[in-house]
């Protein structure tokens, strides 16, 4: 089991970071020969990611259902995009299967947002939590003094 964190904890950024939403829906449960393979190259390319860190990718989460959710949490939009198009990679593949297989026909829907979030310009809290987020993806420090409230953590770059 994950450790639980009995304390207020904030994440602490060093430059800016890029925050990537992707997923799925199923549009068509009864197509699982469209729906699977999605799914499917998704798992792929997170344990690619994990395995390989100099890629760029320093944390992720997933929910699932029928609209699926894959929160992660990037180094530089240049490293996402990098990883997005590198032949040898897992999501070039995958894109091109999907674009072959599903392309628009309605099947399978996929999305995706990118969110580039500079110094100071973010906020976190976490009590009584394992490592999440942004802090589980960078550095977790304590929600004290002028990070107590969410206007000193908005504001608060640390030193570099």
């Amino acid at each position: 089991m994950t450790e639980i964190r009995a304390e207020r904890l904030a994440a602490e950024i060093q430059g800016e970071i890029v925050v990537f939403l992707i997923g799925t829906r199923i549009n068509k449960p009864w197509k699982i020969n469209k729906w699977l393979p999605v799914v499917l190259a998704m798992g792929r390319m997170q344990r690619e990611l994990a395995q390989e860190l100099p890629l760029g990718c320093l944390g992720s989460h997933n929910w699932f259902g029928r609209t699926t959710l894959l929160l992660q949490y990037w180094r530089s939009f240049e490293a996402l995009e990098a990883y997005a198009v590198e032949k040898a990679r897992e999501h070039l593949p995958a894109w091109k299967a999907f674009n072959l297989a599903v392309g628009s026909n309605g099947d399978v829907g996929i999305w995706h947002e990118t969110y580039r979030v500079r110094p100071g310009d973010y906020e976190s809290v976490y009590n009584n939590m394992p490592l999440f987020g942004l802090a589980a993806a960078t550095r977790a420090v304590p929600a004290t003094g002028h990070k107590e409230f969410a206007p000193g953590r908005m504001s608060s770059a640390p030193a570099e």
